[in-house]
């Protein structure tokens, strides 16, 4: 018997966070039928996203940019600080744009801005079913995967993509394993107004707690993300306003002059993730279901919309978009990229947290080849600061 046209998909997207309403775009405008299941919302907690260089081309493709512009803040100029007191402590690093002929690195919106235009465009776009239940059930069989829930009528796809986040149904009922871990961190989000101009200009200073990271937003407004041992985090999140600005000032060394909050604040527990692989039977996995690790160097959201371009590559006019052929060349596609950015974060807030003389070494030694040496400098700002550019 067949399956009415109404509970039948081409592909299901199980989480409607900023990555997986990001992903529902491109494949919609593919000619596929598309549905996307989950809460379409995000709280206002403080935290923004630094949307690289190819993240940003990609929102564009969709009338994006042009709608995120007035609510974005332009990256033209990237500082690492070695604030750790090392006895090898390197003079700080600065990226400038315009090196690798870009006008900005990318662009830094509020999380809950982005989910918001992503949301709209999304609900103009009639080739995209939205399913605000939450997925309870996953069954899988050789021609499609049935998702079931509170709220809608089971629905029936050929492929299913888990963007549904770290403890993944979708992840655990394609039967991939994951390997997670938790960092004695806690990161404290926040919006705050100063005194002088930020130029443009993200700055990340290295601590012995992690990364203390002020990134732009429009006007005369900076958001913060800092990590720090969950007792330390306890005590300043239980700050009055006033005296939480002032503790904040204090630690960017006065960069930005006097502060003020500005917005909410939020606090999250720091840990990592990575899965044994990014497909399996007629199964993907997207953004934080395939990967967590620390927010350092802009890399979190970036890599999950690497993700979705990787997606819509990997399925092009494949007559199945749940193909074994599809999820095994998105696989493929993804397992380099991943493990190797996601290495990269885990050492680098690994190395923040020893006080080990060869720790300390290697660190000061990669700050200093990356202000020394121009063609290791434009690699990493054309692959890492720029989210994997082209050219």
């Amino acid at each position: 018997m067949s399956t009415p046209a109404d509970t039948q998909v081409d592909i299901a997207i199980v989480g409607a966070g900023a990555v997986g309403l990001a992903a529902a775009l491109p494949l919609a405008q593919a000619g596929r039928s598309v549905a996307v299941l989950g809460p379409m919302n995000a709280p206002r907690d403080g935290r923004t996203i630094a949307l690289l260089d190819g993240s940003w081309r990609l929102l564009a493709e969709f009338g994006l940019a042009e709608i995120l512009a007035d609510r974005s803040a332009p990256l033209a100029v990237m500082r690492l600080v070695d604030d750790t007191g090392s006895l090898f402590r390197q003079p700080p690093v600065e990226f400038r744009a315009s090196e690798v002929g870009l006008d900005a690195f990318g662009w830094n919106v509020e999380n809950a801005e982005l989910v918001e235009a992503l949301a709209s465009k999304l609900r103009e776009t009639g080739a995209i079913r939205h399913v605000p239940g939450l997925v309870s059930g996953i069954a899988q069989d050789e021609a499609g995967v049935t998702l079931t829930g509170e709220g809608f009528s089971p629905l029936r796809a050929r492929l299913v993509v888990g963007a549904d986040g770290r403890r993944s149904r979708v992840r655990a009922a394609a039967g991939i394993a994951a390997r997670d871990w938790l960092y004695p961190q806690s990161a404290l989000t926040a919006i705050f107004a100063h005194s002088r101009d930020h130029r443009d200009a993200s700055t990340e200073f290295h601590t012995r707690k992690g990364p203390f990271t002020l990134v732009p937003l429009p006007g005369r407004r900076s958001s913060l993300v800092w990590l720090l041992d969950p007792d330390e985090a306890d005590a300043v999140a239980a700050l009055g306003e006033a005296d939480f600005a002032r503790r904040v000032e204090t630690q960017a060394h006065s960069l930005l002059g006097a502060m003020r909050l500005d917005g909410p604040r939020g606090r999250v527990p720091m840990g990592g993730l990575s899965v044994e692989c990014f497909g399996a039977g007629r199964m993907v996995l997207i953004g934080e279901a395939a990967h967590v690790f620390p927010p350092i160097g802009a890399q979190g959201l970036n890599l999950g919309l690497r993700d979705v371009m990787a997606l819509r590559e990997a399925i092009g006019d494949a007559a199945d978009p749940g193909s074994a052929l599809v999820v095994a060349a998105y696989d493929r596609a993804r397992t380099a990229d991943v493990r190797l950015r996601t290495g990269a974060v885990d050492a680098l807030n690994r190395t923040l947290l020893t006080d080990l003389l060869p720790a300390d070494l290697l660190r000061g030694a990669g700050l200093l080849a990356l202000s020394r040496i121009g063609p290791l400098r434009r690699l990493v700002m054309r692959q890492g600061l720029a989210g994997g550019m082209r050219g």
